[in-house]
């Protein structure tokens, strides 16, 4: 029997339309008075459209029965801000199998997308209890309830009553449904970001005198970046601090304070919430420390209270722990942070986990004359997260590229979703801490990945992230990002100023994976800057170059503005990448880098007016290991994105317009018989799995022999992650391929284009082409095996893992082989995509 106020995980955070959070929870008896004082403050007309007259107010008998349900039949989930319901959405399960829906939302937050919210999460738990459709009641004029069912991504038949519209539709998920429902989270989750990045009004509440304190340095930072809004310093004494005038509490600050900065000691933090609050304050940036980060129970608990009571008020929360957030938007100069450096403007957004760390590279970002649009460090990451930055960046015409340094994800599927779709239009650049050890540092709320780090490389080049060792690594490549176009390909000229620097520079680009390309050149010292400028432009145009590569050895002081000009010049005009690198005899690279910013700077170029590179910068490394390998990964990006195109044409033409993708009703059947008498789950063999997989598109045929001319078997597998969820492996069979870990990993869905590089993946699949004389296996007729172990992945709740032998042949691919793993659906874990982590 289901607890009086329902299933826990029905309960979620949400994120509405105008960026503001709410709460949604199964409705209890608990929330009698509540309903009673609800149902008052809404107007005549919304009750009218309601109940189809006039209804003053809710009866002892209508009260009982609206808070009164089983969670089963009867479901209603309401959404509240603070202690307060502001909506409510219902359905009745009918004789015919079908349930009857309504909602309501108070008058005061109609227009902010909650009805279109709570559709979506009621006809999930109806789903859940196998509900497939919805009926509706509704008055002809009640047109804002009708467009919440197409806003939604429903398809609706009408049919005339007495008086009002009978409305019907299927709940089953389409691929419509699932674009509208990620549509609407971009855009509430971008704008609920956009609020706190750009605030008119700013508190901070523990401002100090003393310099050196978090207090009084936030307040420096926030006058010596610039902001254009208005200050209240939240001081108990003071009358004034840094010119700033003081407030006793933020009671006393104007209502709707834009944007709070809390700095005060963790254990007055919650009430400072509740004080914001009340004061009607819209978003926090929490800087405070002895929270989750702490490894204490009554920290990772003061953590929990911290966010349930800034969401359940409509507050999205920054931190704790938090370094700050930063916008150099001109309106704005938002300088939110304890790090003392406003970066320039520039079209980067970075965002940052560690607060330590963050400082830092943002002195190495202004170092190399690096500028961004916005940042953000999150700290212990409680509310918002990388991907509400993400949707973000998505969104903002400010920026460019996105500079990402992750200690942890809080939800990798939504992160791979979020992050796939950002990377197909702006480049992502990450580095990790803990790649190799797969550790999360205190504070962070997160499962841990039990897949090899192989696996979670895969899966982060797949969504088209560029993956970097280091944050040196990481500035690297966004030197390049920010100021040359993309290379179409790898080749790569080099042009050197002395032989034996060509040919260390060809071993480097060949050693990056790289390719040598055909416009190489010598222009010998000393230096002739037509000479080289004729080298670089004649190197612009050959079609066997996608980047051009300068090396060059300063040897006398005539040299450095010959080299400036030269390259100047003919990068004025070039549509391919131009990198520089000079080496120096100095030999030591932290001696080197200082020695050559002295003489050129991190660029060769006109600084921008902000102090950052100009457009058309030439970044200048400062050894050929660094250029090479940041130009491997910045060409990286154009394979992917060739890749990306082909799978979302496969993608487009596949889906359609909203049609489900698979039955999943169908498939839960299949599995349900396969389960039938074993309630733990169980281990099903491929002859019994044969209905289940031929569903999925998976042939069988258990005669295919691995002795038969040009054969090859190959394992393809389904590892089901408590943190990524399905992932599906591919590698040939057998003890040597195993050892040496010669597998490729890729995360559902598996389109066409991905399962072909799933195969081409693994050193050992040149087997699969023809070896020694045999003929190449079938690659189309595996592709389809692979294409469907990843729709039986992606589809399949109860799949617990896969392990399937394939014979790939000339003439075709069967599955011979192997076991997949089932539990019962009510084992399932519930993934909380729908929340706001």
């Amino acid at each position: 029997m289901e607890p009086a106020d329902g299933p826990a995980h029905w309960e979620a955070d949400v994120v509405l339309r105008d960026g503001r959070p709410c709460h949604v929870r199964p409705i209890s008896p608990d929330d009698a008075t509540r309903l009673r004082a609800f149902h008052l403050a809404l107007s005549p007309e919304t009750v009218y459209l309601r109940y189809f007259a006039p209804y003053p107010e809710l009866t002892e008998a209508d009260v009982t029965r609206f808070t009164t349900v089983d969670h089963d039949s009867r479901v209603a989930l309401v959404a509240t801000v603070g202690n307060d319901i502001i909506g409510v959405a219902r359905y009745d399960r009918l004789a015919s199998g079908d349930a009857e829906v309504a909602f309501t939302i108070r008058d005061d937050h109609q227009g902010r997308g909650l009805g279109s919210v709570l559709l979506e999460h009621l006809a999930a738990a109806a789903r859940e209890r196998g509900v497939s459709r919805f009926v509706a009641d509704v008055l002809p004029e009640n047109r804002r309830m009708q467009s919440t069912f197409e806003d939604a991504g429903y398809r609706t038949l009408r049919e005339m009553g007495d008086g009002y519209l009978m409305l019907e539709f299927d709940i089953e998920p389409t691929a419509r449904l699932q674009q509208v429902m990620e549509a609407r989270e971009r855009a509430s989750e971008a704008r609920s970001i956009r609020r706190l990045l750009s605030p008119g009004s700013v508190a901070v509440i523990g401002a100090s005198r003393t310099p050196g304190t978090a207090g009084h340095e936030l307040l420096r930072n926030l006058r010596d970046g610039g902001f254009t809004g208005h200050v209240f310093a939240i001081h108990p004494e003071a009358d004034q601090i840094l010119g700033y005038p003081c407030l006793r509490s933020i009671s006393q600050a104007p209502a709707g304070i834009d944007l709070a900065i809390v700095a005060v000691r963790a254990d007055l933090v919650l009430s400072i919430v509740d004080e914001c609050a009340s004061a009607a304050v819209r978003g926090l940036v929490v800087v405070s420390m002895g929270f989750a980060e702490s490894g204490s129970d009554e920290g990772r608990r003061r953590q929990a209270e911290l966010v349930a009571r800034a969401r359940g008020n409509g507050m999205r929360v920054v931190g704790p722990a938090a370094l700050g957030v930063i916008s150099t938007d001109p309106r704005v100069l938002l300088n939110a942070s304890l790090a003392p450096v406003m970066p320039p403007r520039g079209r980067l957004g970075f965002f940052c986990q560690s607060g330590g760390l963050g400082s830092v590279i943002l002195e190495s970002l202004v170092d190399r004359g690096l500028g961004v649009s916005s940042f953000v460090s999150a700290g212990n990451r409680s509310d918002v997260s990388g991907n509400d930055l993400l949707q973000f960046w998505a969104e903002d015409d400010a920026t460019d590229a996105v500079l990402l340094y992750l200690e942890s994800i809080g939800n990798p599927r939504k992160f791979t979703r979020v992050v796939r779709r950002l990377a197909r239009s702006k480049p992502v650049v990450a580095v990790r801490s803990g790649r190799s050890s797969q550790a999360v540092p205190l504070g962070h709320r997160v499962r841990l990945t039990s897949l090899p780090p192989a696996a979670v490389d895969a899966i982060f080049e797949q969504c088209g992230v560029i993956q970097t060792d280091s944050v040196r690594a990481l500035l690297d490549v966004a030197s390049i990002l920010a100021r040359q176009p993309l290379p179409a390909g790898p080749a790569v000229s080099v042009i050197a100023t002395a032989e034996a620097l060509a040919v260390l520079a060809d071993d480097a680009v060949r050693a990056a994976g790289l390719r040598v390309g055909g416009a190489g050149a010598i222009v010998p010292l000393p230096l002739d800057a037509e000479a080289l400028e004729a080298a670089v432009r004649r190197a612009g145009i050959d079609p066997d170059t996608d980047t051009i590569l300068v090396v060059h050895v300063p040897a006398l002081p005539g040299d450095v503005p010959a080299f400036r000009e030269a390259l100047l010049n003919a990068g004025a005009s070039l549509t391919r990448p131009l990198i520089a690198v000079s080496v120096s005899s100095a030999g030591e690279e932290l001696g080197h880098r200082r020695l050559e910013h002295a003489r050129y700077g991190p660029w060769i170029g006109a600084p921008a007016p902000s102090g950052a590179a100009g457009p058309g910068a030439i970044p200048l490394f400062g050894t050929l290991e660094d250029a090479t390998r940041a130009i491997a990964s910045v060409a990286a990006r154009s394979r992917w994105l060739e890749r990306e195109l082909a799978d979302s044409d496969a993608v487009a033409a596949a889906l359609g317009e909203g049609e489900p993708v698979l039955s999943i009703e169908r498939a839960e059947f299949l599995a349900a018989d396969l389960m039938s008498g074993y309630p733990l789950g169980r281990l099903v063999t491929v002859d019994e799995a044969r209905p289940l997989l031929e569903f999925f598109g998976v042939t069988t045929d258990p005669t295919s022999r691995s002795d038969l001319p040009g054969a090859v078997a190959c394992r393809v597998r389904v590892l089901v992650d408590d943190l990524f969820g399905p992932v599906v492996v591919f590698g040939l069979d057998g003890d040597i391929p195993e050892l040496l870990g010669d597998r490729s990993y890729a995360s559902p869905p598996i389109t066409v284009a991905t399962a072909d590089f799933l195969i081409r993946t693994p050193a050992s699949a040149v087997l699969l082409e023809g070896h020694l004389g045999s003929a190449p296996i079938d690659h189309a007729a595996l592709v389809r095996v692979v294409v469907g172990v990843g729709a039986l992945a992606e589809h399949l709740p109860g799949l617990a893992s896969a392990d399937l032998l394939v014979i790939a042949h000339p003439a075709g691919a069967h599955v011979v082989e192997g076991a997949i793993s089932l539990l019962p659906l009510a084992a399932v874990p519930i993934d909380g995509d729908r929340r706001v982590m």
